[in-house]
């Protein structure tokens, strides 16, 4: 700082300094700015005195210019005094002894400027003595000690403002009078200012004292608060919060407790704005950061609380011990100090201080505040008085009186809501601060939950603005906030409120179910989470649902249930999901579980859905069993469970049913096993594929007998759960979608959840996706009204086009909107006119089906390519699509089963003692009217079949074509229309077999029976391998049905010739179209049919061995489901079912260890194979030839793979050779001669399958023998010749497809060699298997006569099966190249000639025939012989066989008596014979067929009558025969003899026999010839001789 003395004024002070001095001074006192002026004297002061002591300037100098200065300003000696201090202060410090004398002359010479007392004030006491201003200065400190004393610290009777305590006496009556007169405030303030005034009070006091009296008198605040308000005027304005504040502290020991009357005068005086929150904040105990930590501690102690109660303890008396002691210890805890701020807000919240207690709760952890009881109870009363305006108008239920609550005094409060807008303003904010906490008051609980419903009642319905729209969702989205944050939490809170839970669920149904399972989500996953409490009841919940979970048994469902229900109407998301984890453990706790949930809220019902959804939709769990081939148990128990629970508790479905059709579009079916269940359980509609027969024909009746008997389980009162179903399905548009994207699912099961899956997985799950459509069709089809399924469902067009849906289904769900339509068309022409005649009826009947079906034939035509319709009609596709087993028969004995059921049950309640008379009399009402139902339901049924059958009568000649060929028309018959609705369902496949009967017995035009049944049994292997699990057991179902037709037809002549003997199904010619008229010789007779079965029970037979040799899962599995189900029909014959048990002996030998499930299927069957043994009949009674009337036709019927009762190999032949010129049969013959030498020497050399075609080789033998006898050389040469055209009259009408033969030739060559190839490694253990049966044989002609004959016949059966198989395999697989090569045949080859018979081509025809006459192919000179030679064996086996029968019993014992030492010498001699005999064969077989093995040949010594086409084809040299007739000749002695047991008469019967048979060849030559001649004279005579040879027959 710059002196303001310059040294020159002090130099010349007398010159000029002085007056310099003084001027500045002036200037100084004059200057505005007090402040500056002020500190600028001070300095200039200052400078001069310190002038003084340091010398420079005298003392008495200075004196005379300050006595100038000191007018200048009125506190200049003031100054001077401060001056004069702080140079005291200076000099005393110095060690210069002559500046302290300087500084006290200066100071004495200005004695008379400065008066004593301030000097006295200012000075130090020395100082003051050396001046000679006081005597002593200890003297002087003593008493100056003493009289602070006296001033500020010795109490007197009044204090120290010397006021009178009377004025405070005054003061206290002044404000406690009665004030309710015309008292105002002012008035009593102006009283009050008089006392402090009169009294000496003091002013802050007086406010202290004012506040006390309103403490006291709460209720007076319009007095109080302006009298503080006006009083605050004269006060400071933070006097009025200090003085509270220091009120508080006054409480803030640890023993103290602020009473309520301060919380509320500090709660009113915040509320009128006299203090501010944040002055009062800081005076309140316990700090923020003391309540954070309160809170940490408690979430942590909760935690610890959790993992007690989660931890597994065991327990000990110590552990129990302890626990006691800690609670001790917990019980003497003191209690914490008074929280002044939890005080605070509660009075703040009880005046309605809504925006200052909101500060306050904004500045503690979320909820901390209101978990404390009575601020949560202010907080809900707060709430009450907002809400109360707004619940008296929407909110109270009808009736209810309710009880009004009034408005709090205070204008301040928060405006009362009058509506739903104002709601939001304040109340929603209100309740999200609650929290959890509304548990604390029910009944506002409740009151929300009322005006929820209202405003949801208020949303729903339309017609508002746009405006409105906007706020309404604004609101809604603001409800569902606080249902999610404030109602579900409390509910948690609430101890066991089974009201509330409903009074929720009132509410919650108006919301759409997404919205429910939401809040459901957050209330189960977040919310438990979000507060101590919360995750305290959570962990108890748990903890109590684990002790009812542990104790829950079938016995005691109901106790269990209750404390279930208790435990559900707080925490259900919490209890369901720990019952739910248990569930997907133990299975069995289902039945239990679901009893005991019958104590349940509709809010607990609702939340157990959304469990389930959750559970199943966990991405943790794995949907499969660690193997991949099977689904989780888990997923299929929590299906199990669904099913049970929403058919006995209303819950809603929708959200489930969702949750299946998104898994769906997901492109994953694994949860359809829950709709499956659903359905089940719900509607009552079982889809298994072990119904019995009886339920199946059950399932074909009425609604009534499908309820009665075709289910396993009678399940009962399905009409509400199926209502609810249905409902659920309609109300959210789910029916067809889940129909669509199930049917679509079916067919990409494959390719979307294949993948890298076991091929047993995706074909259960495509069966399951399947199985459900098929039962969700049903129950739609069942369920939903005519206008709700037709409203629902495109048309097929549509379906399959837009939708993709496959072809049956499609059909499927579209064919009972057929049937509605065409009843309510029916009986709106029967209104229309009343005739009753049944003539009449039937006509409009038919008109409404025209109706009906005339858009479907157009529509149809869509699906296929234009050439399908070539040869079937739209309409036959169509008509076979909508109808089902209902409309073509009617199930009597079904009925009549389910009406003697309900006698027997009437007859055994009255003979029943116990029952009381009333129930008797309802339960015998129930039996009569389900009785009278299903003789009602009968009668209807039969109408509608008769009506159906007339109908098709009508349509039938226009259903096939057959443009192409018949063979062609019953290809798409079978690939378009059977085939694919076979494995629909059981109910579809036994609806196949019964219509193909059906349109056989309607005489269709253009249908072969006979050639649709081949095809159908002929080729199984790869339909069967190509079936998931259940597919393959309807279509075994299928075969069965077929084959029991056929077995009935097969089993008694009259029955034949009744209902196939002149149907056109059966015509064995097969003419163009244009040509009708049947003839009886066309028609195939009953012998050469049942010839025709025996063929297909071999071809099944082989299929079968074939599968279960392959190895193949698959094809085992459903090759032994198929052979299950056919079981009742097939093995019939003795030698195939021995074939059978042996294969699937064999599987159950090899799968025992590695696939326990094939092992479980073979077992069964071959268990229920033995008991079907006893049924079995030998070949030769299944397939029976009379000798004298013999012809060609029956070999050619009996043994092929193919064709109408033909060899496919023969008939394929034939008829392509027929339009072969000779160049090319030429070709073919050699090449054909090459295939067979290849296929035959590899028959010989690899007998690998041990099927049996029927033929016994032995007995072929002998007549071969015979045979040979009569017969030259040459005469076998013309034989050879012969034998093909001859065979059959058929040939001649045969289609003319075979053009195209030899080239195939060429690829049937190599593949058939490949392919036997691929079979020969098998061999050897068949070898050894047939060398043990021969030496057991051998054992056994020891013994006995009759079991010589037995075991020689089976052993010969067993040996001649395998060779006779490959031949037929091999003949097969040519076939079926044939067809492959560029025909359009399947596998039988074409069996109809599509030009028209005309003149002219007559003579070329009969021309190639001569032709063919000449060079007939050896391949077909081998089959045809083949095919003699076994009809043969097997006429002459039967006769052997049957030689004992033939004798009476009582001849037989004598006989046995008299010749049974014979018999035993007789065996031995046999014994030696046939060893010489073996010895002569191998030798035999080495000349004839080198490549054939020895061990081979040992097994085979009876063979080769057989593989006769392996002489054939290698020039059946003489030299070669003669041996052999030799050796058969000692054989048939041998044979012979044993049969005849030494009876005379047998032996003659024997004799007979063989010269029967003799004769009858040569009597079959002659005919042969004779037919040849004929041939030539064309069409006419043709007839002529299906005359003739028809009565050879």
């Amino acid at each position: 700082m710059a002196a303001l003395l310059p040294a020159e004024w002090i130099k010349n002070w007398e010159k000029g300094g002085k007056s310099e001095f003084v001027q500045l001074c002036r200037a100084l006192s004059e200057n505005k700015n007090h402040d500056v002026g002020f500190r600028d004297i001070q300095q200039a002061l200052y400078e001069l005195a310190y002038h003084v002591v340091r010398g420079n300037l005298k003392h008495d100098q200075a004196s005379n210019v300050l006595g100038d200065v000191i007018e200048f300003r009125e506190d200049m000696p003031s100054i001077l005094a401060d001056v004069f201090c702080i140079l005291d202060i200076e000099t005393s410090c110095l060690e210069e002894k002559n500046k302290r004398d300087h500084f006290t002359q200066l100071v004495l010479a200005c004695l008379y400027l400065v008066s004593d007392t301030v000097l006295k004030e200012r000075l130090d006491p020395e100082t003051l003595e050396s001046l000679g201003l006081i005597k002593q200065s200890q003297q002087f400190n003593q008493k100056s000690v003493k009289i602070k004393t006296k001033l500020f610290y010795k109490q007197q009777k009044f204090n120290l403002l010397r006021e009178e305590n009377e004025g405070y006496a005054k003061l206290i009556a002044e404000l406690g009078q009665d004030l309710s007169g015309n008292i105002t405030s002012d008035l009593i303030l102006e009283n009050i200012k008089s006392l402090i005034g009169c009294f000496n009070l003091d002013p802050n006091r007086v406010l202290d004292i004012i506040l006390e009296v309103y403490e006291c008198r709460p209720e007076y605040d319009d007095f109080f608060v302006p009298l503080i308000e006006s009083y605050m005027y004269m006060c400071e304005p933070q006097t009025l919060c200090h003085i509270l504040g220091f009120k508080f502290k006054f409480y803030q020991d640890p023993s103290g407790e602020t009473p309520s009357s301060l919380y509320r005068v500090a709660a009113v005086l915040l509320q009128h704005n006299l203090i501010d929150l944040e002055d009062l904040y800081v005076h309140l105990l316990p700090g923020d950061n003391a309540i954070i930590e309160e809170h940490k501690r408690e979430i942590v102690e909760a935690k610890q609380i959790v993992r007690k109660l989660t931890m597994v303890v065991l327990s000990s008396e110590k552990t129990e011990e302890k626990e006691k002691e800690k609670e001790k210890e917990e019980e003497k805890t003191e209690k914490p100090p008074d929280n002044q701020k939890l005080g605070l807000l509660e009075a703040l919240l009880k005046i309605g201080d809504w925006h200052h207690a909101q500060s306050i709760m904004d500045q503690m952890p979320p909820f901390y505040a209101t978990s404390h009881k009575p601020i949560a109870i202010a907080l809900c009363q707060l709430v009450h008085v907002t809400i109360e305006p707004l619940y008296r108008r929407v909110g109270v239920p009808k009736g209810a009186k309710g009880s009004p609550i009034s408005s709090l005094p205070n204008k301040r409060a928060p405006k009362q809501a009058e509506s739903f807008e104002e709601l939001r303003k304040e109340v929603f904010n209100m309740l999200c601060y609650l929290g959890p906490h509304l548990s604390h008051d029910p009944i506002l609980f409740a009151k929300v939950v009322r005006l929820g419903k209202a405003f949801m009642k208020e949303f729903q319905s339309d017609g508002s603005k746009q405006e409105d729209k906007e706020k309404m969702e604004t609101l809604f989205s603001c409800l569902l906030s606080i249902t999610d944050q404030v109602l579900l939490p409390s509910l948690s809170l609430m101890d066991c409120n089974a009201c509330m839970s409903e009074e929720l669920w009132g509410m919650f149904k108006t919301f759409p179910y997404q919205y429910r399972y939401r809040l459901y989500g957050q209330w189960k996953n977040e919310t438990y989470n979000s507060h101590p409490l919360l995750v305290k009841v959570k962990a108890q919940t748990i903890d109590r649902a684990k002790y009812i979970m542990k104790r829950l048994t079938k016995e005691n469902v109901k106790p269990s249930g209750r404390q279930i229900g208790k435990l559900s109407h707080s925490n259900p998301t919490i209890l369901f999901d720990y019952i739910l984890s248990q569930i997907q453990k133990y299975d069995n706790l289902i039945t239990p579980v679901v009893d005991s949930l019958k104590y349940l809220t509709s809010l607990n019902y609702d939340v157990l859905a959304y469990c389930i959804i959750e559970a199943l939709a966990n991405p943790e769990k794995e949907r499969m069993k660690h193997d991949d081939t099977t689904i989780s148990s888990w997923l299929q128990s929590l299906a199990s469970f669904c099913g049970a629970v929403f058919r006995k508790y209303p819950i809603e479905l929708a959200g489930l049913l969702q949750y299946v059709a998104n898994q769906l579009k997901a492109g994953k079916s694994f949860d359809l096993l829950i709709l499956k269940e659903v359905v089940q359980k719900m509607a009552g509609i079982e889809i298994t594929e072990e119904m019995t027969m009886e339920q199946l024909e059950a399932m074909t009746g009425g609604e009534q007998l499908k309820a009665e008997g075709g289910y396993f389980g009678q399940i009962r009162n399905t009409k509400k759960s199926s209502q609810r179903l249905k409902d659920a399905l309609l109300d959210h548009d789910l029916a067809l979608p889940l129909c669509l994207l199930m049917a679509q699912q079916r067919n990409g099961v494959i390719f979307q959840e294949g993948g890298e899956k076991h091929l047993k997985l995706v074909g259960k799950l495509y069966d399951q996706c399947h199985d459900t459509l098929v039962q969700f069709g049903g129950f739609l089809a069942s369920n939903l009204s005519t206008e709700d399924y037709i409203k629902r469902v495109p048309s097929i067009d549509v379906l399959c086009n837009e939708f993709h849906t496959p072809h049956d289904a499609a059909f499927f769900l579209s064919r009972p909107m057929y049937a509605h339509h065409i009843s309510s068309k029916y009986d709106e022409l029967k209104k229309a006119e009343k005739g009753n005649k049944q003539q009449h009826k039937v006509h409009k009947y038919i008109t409404s089906c025209e109706l009906v079906m005339a858009p479907v034939h157009e529509a149809v035509i869509s699906l296929h390519l234009p050439k399908v319709w070539d040869d079937i009609s739209p309409q036959f596709y169509a008509t076979f699509w909508s109808l089902t087993m209902y409309d073509l028969a009617v199930p009597h004995s079904s009925y009549d089963r389910e009406v003697n059921k309900l006698k027997v049950q009437m007859k055994a309640i009255d003979d029943n003692q116990e029952m009381p008379p009333n129930k008797k009399k309802k339960e015998k009402e129930r039996c009569t009217a389900l009785q009278d139902k299903l003789l009602e339901e009968e009668k209807k049924q039969l109408e509608h079949v008769q009506r159906v059958l007339q109908r098709l009568k009508l349509e039938k000649d226009n259903w096939l074509l057959a443009k192409s060929t018949k063979n062609e028309t019953i290809t798409k018959f079978l690939q378009l229309c059977i085939f694919p609705r076979c494995i629909f369902s059981a109910i579809d496949a036994v609806y196949c077999a019964h219509f193909v009967e059906l349109v056989h017995q309607q005489k269709t035009p253009n249908f072969s029976t006979l050639l649709c049944y081949d095809r159908v049994f002929s080729d199984i292997i790869y339909t069967v391998a190509s079936c998931t699990e259940n597919e393959a057991s309807r279509y075994g179902r299928f075969l069965c049905c077929m084959l029991e037709t056929v077995t009935r037809w097969h089993s008694d002549r009259v029955i034949y010739e009744k209902e196939c003997g002149n149907y056109p199904g059966f015509l064995t010619i097969l003419r163009a179209t244009g040509f009708d008229g049947g003839n009886k010789a066309d028609q195939l007779d009953y012998e050469n049919f049942r010839h025709v079965v025996h063929k297909w029970h071999y071809k099944l037979t082989k299929a079968s061995v074939h599968c279960l040799e392959t190895g193949e899962y698959t094809h085992i599995r459903n090759i032994l489901i198929v052979l299950t189900k056919i079981l009742p029909w097939y093995p019939k014959v003795l030698n195939l079912g021995q074939a059978l048990e042996r294969r699937v002996h064999k599987i159950c030998q090899e799968e025992k260890e590695k696939r326990p499930d094939l092992y479980a299927l073979a077992m069964g069957y071959s268990g229920q194979l033995k008991s079907r043994k006893p049924f079995m009949i030998p070949e030769n009674e299944f397939h029976h030839k009379d000798p004298p009337a013999r012809n060609a036709v029956p070999a050619t019927v009996q043994n092929g793979p193919g064709g109408a009762g033909m060899p496919t190999s023969l008939t394929i032949n034939t008829v392509r050779l027929e339009e072969g010129t000779t160049e090319e049969t030429d070709k073919l013959k050699e090449k054909s001669q090459g295939v067979v030498k290849v296929i035959n020497k590899t028959v010989n050399a690899t007998p690998k399958v041990t099927t049996s075609n029927g033929n016994s080789a032995s007995n072929s033998k002998i007549i071969k023998e015979k045979d040979d006898k009569e017969k030259s050389g040459k005469e076998k040469d013309k034989e050879k010749k012969d034998k093909t055209p001859a065979a059959t009259p058929e040939m001649k009408a045969l289609g003319k497809d075979g053009k195209d033969k030899p080239k195939e030739e060429r690829a049937n060559k190599d593949e058939k060699a490949r392919e036997i190839k691929e079979k020969t490694p098998k061999s050897d253990k068949e070898k050894e298997k047939v060398k043990k049966e021969e030496k057991a044989s051998k054992e056994e002609k020891s013994k006995t006569v009759v079991t010589i004959i037995e075991s020689k016949s089976t052993a010969e059966k067993e040996r001649e099966k395998e060779p006779s198989r490959e031949r037929d395999l091999a003949k097969e697989m040519k076939s079926k190249e044939n067809a492959k090569g560029g025909e359009k045949v399947p596998v039988a080859g074409s069996l109809k000639s599509p030009v028209p018979r005309s003149e002219t081509s007559e003579s070329e025809r009969e021309q190639k025939r001569r032709k063919v006459d000449t060079h007939s192919s050896p391949s077909h000179s081998s089959t045809v012989k083949d095919n003699l030679n076994e009809l043969k064996d097997s006429s002459a086996k039967h006769y052997i066989n049957h030689t004992t029968p033939t004798l009476s019993k009582s001849k037989e014992r004598e006989v046995e008596k008299k010749d049974l030492d014979k018999s035993r010498e007789r065996s031995r001699e046999r014994e030696k014979k046939e060893e010489k005999d073996r010895k002569d064969r191998k030798r035999d077989h080495s000349n004839s067929d080198r490549e054939v093995p020895q061990d081979s040949t040992k097994r085979r010594k009876e063979e080769n009558g057989t593989t006769g086409s392996s002489k054939h084809s290698k020039s059946e040299s003489p030299s070669d025969s003669p041996r052999l007739n030799e050796k058969e000749k000692e054989k048939n002695k041998s044979k012979s003899s044993g049969k005849e047991k030494g009876d005379s008469i047998k032996a003659e019967k024997m004799e007979k026999s063989s010269s029967g048979s003799k004769k009858e060849s040569r009597h079959d030559k002659e005919k042969a010839e004779k037919k040849e001649k004929r041939d030539s004279t064309g069409g006419k005579e043709e007839k002529k001789h299906h005359k003739s040879s028809d009565k050879h027959r």
